[in-house]
């Protein structure tokens, strides 16, 4: 799955997430964020020499997903591979960092 420019429309539950096989990159995120909104043509230039998911979850108070994920800052992105947790950035500035969270074993 490429890049996704959209939030989705409902969240998954974490036994979705935990359960989800291969790379999966998780974003968290808000449509008026700033940094979120930054970070947008460095993640795609990313993502695109990947094999991982992308899956764009607007964040928020009250937003069970984010908040099983410990998440406190926007953008978060979390690297999972077959349900485990792999890597984390948090407010990343540069596809490079990007890069190297997609290639954590």
């Amino acid at each position: 799955m490429p890049f996704t420019a959209d939030y989705l429309a409902q969240e998954p539950t974490r036994a979705v997430v935990d359960g989800t096989p291969g790379l999966t990159l998780l974003e968290f995120g808000a449509p008026d964020c700033g940094f979120c909104r930054a970070i947008q043509p460095a993640l795609e230039r990313a993502l695109a020499d990947s094999d991982a998911a992308h899956l764009k979850i607007e964040d928020g108070a009250g937003r069970p997903l984010g908040r099983s994920f410990g998440v406190k800052l926007w953008p978060t992105l979390v690297a999972m591979r077959d349900g485990a947790e792999v890597g984390r950035l948090v407010r990343p500035g540069r596809e490079a960092e990007i890069r190297t969270l997609l290639q954590t074993p």
